[in-house]
């Protein structure tokens, strides 16, 4: 929002993406986007940024575009937002956040953010369902990806990207190799039917 507000600045900064992607491919993600309207404003400034540079110094980038899920409203319209650009990434940590009404920074309401909850669970299958829809993919990034109890889970779900600290691939990537992908699609299905994060987790240490 308040890069929108400050639309000068947001200018400059895609202006710098657009030089630096000359000659090859960049994605630029927007974050905390919340409506369909606000997404629109961002990607037209974009392309404005675009074309003003060709037209400057015949500039040409392949730039793909992407809207971050991070609050409830973006994903309950995910099928507007997907439609406006090439891919979708959730973040789940502040999707937790918001979704279960629970500051991480609070050390009374930190632990309700739980990125297992159903809740949480039902809006990032929502979420792949309307990307894959449109043909778009989807990446995750928070601390869930990392998390190995929930991999199954996110595979079950149909994400198409996890996004993890250098230091967790080797153990997400043997995670994911032991996983038949059929498995895991009835382990999320069961998942999003259960009461709450507590429950999730102790189902999947069953399993």
């Amino acid at each position: 929002r308040l890069s929108l507000d400050e639309d000068q600045l947001l200018r400059v900064q895609l202006r710098a993406i657009v030089q630096a992607a000359a000659g090859r491919t960049v994605r630029v993600l927007f974050p905390m986007v919340s409506t369909v309207e606000e997404l629109r404003r961002a990607t037209a400034l974009l392309d404005v940024v675009r074309r003003d540079l060709e037209s400057e110094s015949g500039v040409r980038a392949t730039v793909e575009r992407g809207a971050m899920i991070e609050v409830p409203s973006a994903a309950l319209v995910a099928e507007s937002l997907v439609s406006e650009v090439d891919f979708l990434s959730l973040g789940t940590n502040d999707l937790a956040q918001y979704t279960l009404a629970a500051d991480r920074d609070n050390a009374r309401t930190s632990a309700l953010a739980d990125e297992l909850h159903p809740a949480v669970l039902h809006l990032i299958r929502h979420t792949v369902e309307a990307a894959h829809a449109q043909g778009k993919w989807v990446s995750l990034c928070g601390e869930l990806a990392s998390d190995v109890l929930a991999v199954p889970v996110l595979l079950g779900l149909g994400l198409d990207q996890l996004s993890v600290s250098p230091v967790f691939v080797p153990e997400v990537k043997a995670e994911i190799r032991k996983v038949e992908l059929s498995q895991s699609q009835l382990l999320a299905e069961a998942a999003v039917q259960l009461d709450g994060a507590a429950e999730v987790r102790a189902f999947l240490r069953d399993q």
